[in-house]
């Protein structure tokens, strides 16, 4: 696998951290922090888009809103080979899965998953999980209350 050299110097962090923050926050008010031309900051952040160093855009919504009240973690065990990835594929369309990562140690995947509530868990490890041939077995931890849940990472 090809190592990508992204090369940011300091402004394109501030960028990074100022969109981090607010991504809907408009190229004449990042210029105005930056003191730079408007024009110089768009152009910035395509060759960033195009660099794939800015990935996507999205909203960050309340899942209560959505009545997806219920945050559980699926440790996952599959017949998966070594670097086969059928099982993870998979799982990754099924929609109330969030994340799916392939992981070291006994279990192959953790995913990471919403639902409205513990029926909702077992319809999706009933007619979803179920039907995904090749996993062995699986290990769920419900979660209680979340302390942090963030995307942000750390920007130099």
């Amino acid at each position: 696998m090809e190592k990508i050299e992204y090369n940011l110097d300091q402004v394109d962090l501030h960028i990074l951290r100022i969109m981090q923050q607010n991504a809907r926050t408009n190229n004449a008010d990042i210029a105005r922090e930056l003191g730079m031309a408007p024009s110089a900051i768009l152009e910035r952040v395509k060759k960033l888009e195009h660099k794939n160093v800015i990935l996507e855009y999205h909203a960050h919504i309340n899942p209560d809103a959505l009545d997806q009240k219920m945050l559980s973690f699926i440790f996952i065990k599959s017949h998966d080979n070594i670097g086969d990835q059928r099982v993870g594929l998979l799982l990754a369309e099924i929609p109330e899965v969030l994340e799916v990562h392939d992981i070291a140690g006994d279990d192959g995947y953790l995913i990471k998953v919403r639902t409205s509530d513990s029926g909702g868990l077992v319809d999706l490890m009933r007619n979803s999980l179920s039907q995904i041939d090749g996993i062995v077995s699986t290990r769920t931890t419900i979660v209680l209350e979340t302390v942090k849940e963030s995307h942000k990472l750390v920007i130099p």
